[in-house]
């Protein structure tokens, strides 16, 4: 059959196959199959050091639109240098554990030395005489004495550093550097606390401090503050009583000693004496009246803590000894030997010896032509030597039976101008008031202190009161 041929070519394809259209909900659907284990993908990512147990990459189902689903690897499994690199592992550090170091306590004993302590403990000699050559190591080597601590650290005997306590306030302490070792002193920061305490004298200041429940030292205080106008053997009567207001030591919230006495009042036998503290630019410490007065005089009635008066000054006395009647141009005070003897009056040492009947003896100069003499000694103290010069209650001797004398005590005499004078009944000169350029600091330091002593003095009078109703 002969068909008529169109004049124009076809480039014949045959017609594309048309596909069903994806479902909607399964691409959603491998979104969120996708999200978690991404998720997973990541957290065991972070958790894993070793690259070895890393576990393979998690395939996620990515949906694209009309696209057929592919199959991409996790951003973890991403190379860590190319910028479409997903979250990057984080290693876990773990912190370098500080050294630990044995801990010693060394106590010096008696006949000890740092020699001896260190082998005794098998630390390393070595190290002792390295850290010795150090200036304040030195030092501290030099002058250490019984019940000295010294507190070590090292490690199987090679020291590591040291710490020795000097005093209150100061300690040693060495440490181990790249360089060798390292010594400095510093400083330990104590704390001052006030206290305030009240006692009525029956039979004794001590009883009654103890009572109290004042220590040995603030009572020896009280005593001392207003030795030149009570006697405290002598002249208190019961129902005596007296205020102080002192200080506390404390350091590293423990109580460590008492400091020093910051008020004080006596009531003796119908008068009052009042005594406050003032410490000048020196740091020196002395005690006013309120007035600015020295509650002090120029000289202790008493230069010795003795137990009795054994002999009073008398010109008529029958001497012990020499069964004679001879004067006795001083006071003797019976005390136990090696008993501390005081300086009266500030002064200068002008005689140290051996002087015939009076033993071991010293005698002072002091101002106005009045000299003191101590005698029947059982020693000096270092200090006192010819020429030296003392301040009043400075050590000066001990109390011993050397020369004509039957017991321990001391002999004392006073003489003005060369006459003996009674040393318990002589009128005593005044010590200087405070200086004047501290005045007007003193009474605005003691006005605060007064109404402190004046509020506790009204506390105590109420508690009083209160009680006997």
């Amino acid at each position: 059959m002969n068909r008529p041929v169109s004049p124009l070519l076809h480039d014949y394809k045959p017609s594309a196959v048309k596909r069903p259209a994806k479902s909607k909900a399964l691409q959603w659907f491998a979104v969120g199959l996708g999200i978690p284990l991404l998720a997973l993908a990541l957290i065991t990512g972070l958790g894993t050091d070793d690259p070895q147990k890393t576990p393979p990459p998690t395939p996620i189902m990515t949906a694209t639109g009309d696209e057929p689903l592919a199959i991409s690897e996790s951003p973890a499994a991403a190379p860590a240098d190319t910028e479409t690199a997903g979250a990057v592992a984080t290693p876990v550090v773990i912190p370098e554990l500080e050294p630990q170091f044995d801990k010693l306590v060394l106590t010096v004993g008696r006949g000890d030395t740092m020699e001896k302590m260190f082998r005794k403990h098998s630390l390393d000699i070595g190290t002792l005489m390295s850290i010795a050559q150090l200036d304040e190591a030195k030092q501290r080597f030099r002058k250490i004495k019984p019940g000295d601590v010294f507190e070590i650290t090292h490690d199987q005997g090679r020291l590591i550093s040291m710490y020795s306590a000097l005093d209150l306030t100061s300690a040693l302490q060495i440490e181990r550097q790249d360089s060798g070792f390292a010594a400095e002193v510093i400083k330990r920061p104590i704390e001052l606390r006030k206290r305030h305490a009240y006692g009525v004298i029956e039979s004794s200041l001590f009883l009654s401090g103890t009572d109290a429940g004042l220590s040995d030292k603030i009572i020896m205080n009280v005593a001392g503050i207003f030795a030149w106008d009570v006697d405290f053997v002598l002249d208190i009567r019961s129902g005596d009583n007296y205020y102080v207001q002192f200080e506390e030591i404390w350091q590293d919230g423990e109580f460590v000693t008492d400091g020093e006495i910051i008020a004080a009042e006596f009531n003796n036998n119908g008068r009052t004496i009042q005594a406050i503290r003032f410490k000048d630019e020196n740091d020196r410490s002395d005690y006013f009246t309120p007035e600015g007065d020295s509650v002090r005089k120029a000289f202790i009635r008493n230069p010795v803590d003795f137990t009795r008066i054994s002999s009073n000054f008398n010109p008529n006395r029958r001497h012990p000894i020499l069964n004679t009647i001879r004067a006795h141009r001083g006071v003797d005070y019976a005390a136990p030997r090696g008993t501390p003897i005081k300086a009266a009056g500030d002064g200068k040492v002008i005689y140290r010896g051996t002087k015939s009947g009076y033993g071991k003896a010293v005698i002072l100069q002091h101002g106005g032509n009045i000299t003191t003499l101590y005698a029947h000694m059982s020693g000096y103290a270092a200090k006192a030597r010819i020429g030296s010069r003392v301040r009043q209650g400075q050590t000066i001797g001990y109390v011993g039976a050397t020369g004509l004398a039957t017991a321990n005590h001391l002999h004392y005499e006073y003489r003005l101008n060369g006459v003996h004078r009674n040393p318990r009944t002589v009128s005593l000169p005044e010590a200087e008031p405070i200086a004047e350029k501290y005045r007007a600091q003193f009474l605005a330091t003691a006005e605060p202190i007064l109404r402190e002593l004046e509020q506790f003095k009204r506390t105590r009078v109420a508690s009083i009161a209160y009680g006997s109703q």
